[in-house]
């Protein structure tokens, strides 16, 4: 111990002498990054619910305006049932003085504007984020002819599927939105992505460049469902697109279709990663979970050396522990380049959903 107590020191000494920052040299290598020994219990303020809405995916920024935590959600009534979404869901927008709440609804961000728009009807999976001075919310939308169904998904909304992009100089709104999706599918009706595509996800890339992980559906396999799923990737040079496709699929599993769903990529400590749904249980020995891949380049990727995230399980600052029926739509909080929360989509039941926002600890 005395040893490496004397190497430390002559390495402090070393740094100061000659200004090598030794606490640059001190960051996880690419991979080892290990989110579940950093997952804490949950305050009960950090669980937005409401009795007539389900509500589903989250996602949280902080304003340089106001300085108010902004959370911005799906949601539709609880009437129609939970198959509603691809039809009735709408991207709201809820203000807090912390993190971890309490939220308090403030206003519709993303509205129903008329079905000949592309997202006229419905706007969901938003992901928002701060680049070069606006805000962007990225999310997916639809159309159709309007009808709930409650035993089977509406299919025609459901492969109306489009990803579009919302920008705005306040957090607040008002939110332009455009009359193109952001990126579309493809013409090829071989493509990957010849079908559908949700659950958008975009970083900024080291070089200045914009990263979008999104769910491609392809035509190939029985309709309405087609299929395979897969996830693609596409960058940018601007956070407004336009995007251009690699159509390399990732967060794959031999002979496993549709392993995986609702992605979030970010990029820390000279890697990407991403937590994604393990729809199987494809990737660890835990079933259905949240799991980490990681990227040294955001276009070839592997699972993660401490993959697990989380099982279908949270754990409340009172002491007890809730099994769940879905742990979904995982999305991170960064406040001054460190990860505060992980904010997720909790079903305890078919019929009750909500988001958490989970507090995040560093444990190495």
């Amino acid at each position: 111990m005395m040893k490496q107590i004397v190497i430390i020191l002559i390495l402090r000494i070393l740094g100061i002498a000659t200004g090598f920052n030794l606490s640059a040299q001190t960051k996880i290598l690419p991979g080892e990054l290990n989110l579940q020994p950093m997952i804490q219990p949950i305050p009960m303020t950090a669980r937005f619910i409401n009795d007539t809405s389900f509500i589903w995916c989250g996602t949280l920024i902080k304003s340089h305006i106001d300085q108010k935590y902004h959370l911005y959600y799906s949601r539709w009534p609880r009437k129609l049932g939970m198959n509603a979404w691809v039809t009735h869901s709408e991207v709201a927008h809820a203000v807090s003085d912390s993190p971890f709440g309490p939220f308090e609804f403030k206003s519709v961000a993303l509205p129903v504007r008329g079905k000949e728009y592309w997202d006229g009807l419905v706007t969901h999976n938003p992901t928002v984020h701060f680049y070069k001075g606006r805000y962007y919310l990225y999310y997916t939308g639809n159309t159709g002819d309007g009808i709930a169904m409650r035993n089977q998904l509406n299919w025609s909304h459901r492969n109306n599927q489009r990803i579009g992009v919302a920008v705005a100089d306040d957090p607040n709104g008002p939110w332009k939105r455009f009359d193109r999706p952001v990126i579309d599918v493809s013409s090829d009706p071989e493509a990957r992505d010849a079908q559908m595509m949700a659950n958008p996800s975009v970083t900024q890339m080291p070089d200045g460049r914009y990263l979008m992980v999104y769910k491609a559906v392809a035509k190939k396999k029985p309709q309405p469902f087609g299929g395979p799923v897969v996830h693609l990737t596409a960058i940018a040079n601007q956070p407004e697109g336009p995007f251009v496709k690699l159509n390399k699929p990732i967060f794959t599993a031999e002979n496993v279709d549709f392993p995986a769903e609702d992605p979030f990529v970010w990029y820390q400590d000279n890697c990407y990663y991403a937590i994604v749904k393990d729809m199987k249980g494809a990737f660890t020995n835990a079933g259905r979970s949240l799991v980490l891949f990681y990227s040294t380049d955001g276009l070839n990727w592997k699972l993660g050396k401490h993959p697990l995230v989380s099982a279908l399980s949270i754990k409340w600052e009172n002491g007890t522990t809730q099994k769940l029926e879905a742990l979904e739509r995982p999305q991170l909080f960064f406040e001054n380049g460190k990860l505060v929360a992980l904010l997720c989509a909790v079903n305890e039941t078919t019929e009750h959903s909500y988001n958490v926002q989970i507090p995040l600890k560093k444990k190495y």
